[in-house]
């Protein structure tokens, strides 16, 4: 990609004694922290889906074709999984940023 866009997806839920318009933080980073547990849980049923049928090939080799077609889509979407993993890993880290810069909390880079 020539040009990186970054998107935010903020929440935009007032805290009773918030300030209208106000992005919660930390509900935000919850949020992408549960996005990123339910695509863990995706990618490791579809990889243990991609298992089971590469397991039923071997047993059932008439059908062998079809199980190995299945076993191939189940691995792919595995993968998509952990890709949306990764990419709700970094969502949360940046919400836990932005959480901390905006309450002040400084970020110290040591050069070594």
């Amino acid at each position: 990609m020539a040009e990186e866009k970054h998107h935010h997806h903020h929440f935009h839920h007032h805290k009773e004694e918030g300030i209208p318009g106000e992005v919660d933080y930390k509900k935000e980073e919850k949020h992408h922290k549960h996005l990123e547990h339910l695509g863990e849980l995706g990618a490791a049923a579809a990889g243990a889906y991609a298992l089971h049928e590469k397991h039923e090939a071997k047993k059932d080799p008439e059908h062998a074709h079809k199980h190995k077609v299945e076993e191939e889509i189940a691995a792919a979407a595995a993968v998509g999984a952990g890709g949306f993993v990764f990419h709700e890993h970094h969502e949360k880290k940046e919400a836990k940023k932005e959480d901390e810069e905006a309450h002040g909390k400084k970020h110290h880079h040591h050069l070594y």
